[in-house]
Parts: structure tokens; sequence; C-alpha cells
């Protein structure tokens, strides 16, 4: 798609983890895509979208902890696709999992994930998305109903399919997420995937095995209660989307919950997070 965006060009220091809370706060005030640099992050806004004030409330730029400079352009036409090529390199993990684009060449790994990112997020490249992998490769899910709720590219709901998972919803709010997930799950030739565009309303009724939820920590604080009421006895949470020092907070709502920690896994800062539904009472395992 060709439209007339905004960039910004952020310089950060200390780059790492300045560049990845810049990313999360720039997401939620509209900023779309992202490519990073030695000197920080490119961001992109829709003109649509933009205003002077988009970046007033951003707590990072106000912190004492970093040094954020900045300048913007107007970008009458950016072709996307474009764009990500020239920056995305196929990825591997745990010498298991390759996530690469269609022109890349074939690996010999035992998963090969084919993602198109456009301006959805998870090619795994980012470490909140390289842990998820990581965990669900640990994972028995031969048979199970798996939920990736905030599925962004599909990415880890078309590895749960791999994986040999019987069922999985993918859910994202995101209108560029649930059209970009149809994409690549067709891409994959997935035929046990089933994609939804909306929220966790949607979860009413339902029942997994297995939930990934790889979203943000205010998300995560309203949605964990929902993720654990449709969790069958014994079923797997796994959440990341934020930083060590969330975990506390994210731990206590968890244990209310009827959740046990198991696993953490950690990269720069951010975590993904293992639990374990332990809730005397769950579904019978019928079909709703």
């Amino acid at each position: 798609m060709d439209t007339s965006y905004i960039a910004y060009h952020f310089k950060v220091k200390p780059l790492k983890p300045g560049t990845e809370i810049l990313i999360a706060e720039l997401g939620d005030v509209g900023f779309e895509s992202f490519v990073e640099n030695e000197e920080g992050v490119t961001a992109y806004i829709q003109r649509s979208e933009w205003t002077s004030s988009c970046l007033d409330d951003l707590f990072i730029l106000r912190s004492d902890e970093f040094t954020i400079t900045y300048d913007l352009e107007e970008i009458e036409q950016v072709n996307w696709n474009e764009e990500w090529e020239k920056n995305f390199q196929p990825i591997e993990v745990d010498g298991l999992c390759t996530v690469r684009a269609p022109f890349h060449a074939m690996p010999g790994t035992k998963y090969d994930i084919i993602i198109e990112p456009k301006m959805s997020f998870g090619t795994g490249h980012h470490e909140t998305t390289h842990m998820m992998i990581q965990h669900l490769l640990k994972l028995d899910l031969k048979g199970k109903k798996v939920l990736d709720m905030g599925c962004g590219t599909g990415v880890l709901a078309i590895l749960a399919e791999k994986l040999g998972a019987a069922g999985i919803d993918a859910i994202d709010i995101d209108n560029w997420c649930y059209e970009n997930s149809l994409e690549n799950v067709e891409r994959n030739s997935c035929t046990h995937i089933s994609v939804f565009e909306g929220d966790a309303s949607l979860l009413d009724g339902r029942w997994y095995d297995v939930v990934i939820a790889n979203i943000n920590r205010n998300i995560l604080l309203n949605d964990i209660p929902k993720y654990a009421g449709c969790l069958e006895q014994d079923g797997i949470l796994l959440l990341s989307g934020f930083y060590r020092d969330d975990i506390s907070v994210i731990d206590e709502l968890c244990v209310k919950n009827s959740l046990n920690f198991v696993e953490k896994l950690e990269e720069n800062h951010w975590v993904a997070l293992r639990y374990k539904s332990v809730a005397a009472t769950r579904h019978s395992g019928q079909d709703e």
C-alpha cells in the first residue's frame, strides 16, 4: 500500500533498552512502522493520524535516563514492501525454527515460517516474539486448542499449527494485522487457523489448552482474567510484551486468577513468562 506518511528519525542514547521503550510508546500513539538502525529508530505515522502534539505524552522523552533527539520529514509515498525488504533478514531460533521472507532461501530447520509483515508486528526479530517462539518450541501442542491473542503477523499461530495444534484462533484488534495474518496463514498453507478481528470480548464461550498473548502491559493487566477464564484444566498461558520491572504486577494478577508461574525468558530487559492453570473446575472439553 502506498500512502502519505510522516517519518521521525530518532537518535537514542543508550540505544538499549531506549529504542525498545520508545517503539512501545510510539505504537500506543499511532505510529505504525519502525526501522531500527545503529543510532536509534525511524518511526512512521500516517499523515492523517499525525498531530503536532503526538509526542507530548511520551514518558521516555521526559526521562533523565535517556537522551533522545529527532527530526521529521514528510514522505509522500512509501512502498512498505520495499522498506521492510531492505531491512528484513531471516532469523533462526534455537536451530529449530526459521522466520523468513518469501525471497529468502529455504533453510534447513525443522520449522520454516514465511512472513510478509507489512505494517504488522511479529517477525521474530523483536525480543518478545523471539522468546515466545522459544516457549512454543518447548511445548507439546499435538492435538491442542491454541489462542494467539494479538496475533500481529500470525507468526505464532502458524508455528502452533506446524507444532501439531488441532485448532488455532488468531485474534487482533488492528485491521492491518487481521488482513496480514490472513495472508500469512494462506502463504504457509495452514488449514487449522481461524483469524478474527477484535479483542478479548470474542473469547466468551471459547476454551483453549494454550493461550499466547504477546501484547503490552496495560492490555495484559486488563485481559489476563479473561485469558485465565478460558483455559482448560492444566492449560498454559504464555505472556510477553513487557519489561522485567513489570513482572511483579503481572505475577500478582496471574496468581489471583489461579495461574502458577513456570518459567521466565529474558532478553534486553524484555521478558516472556509461562504460567499453568491450577483452577479446580474447568471446561469438560465438549465444544460449546
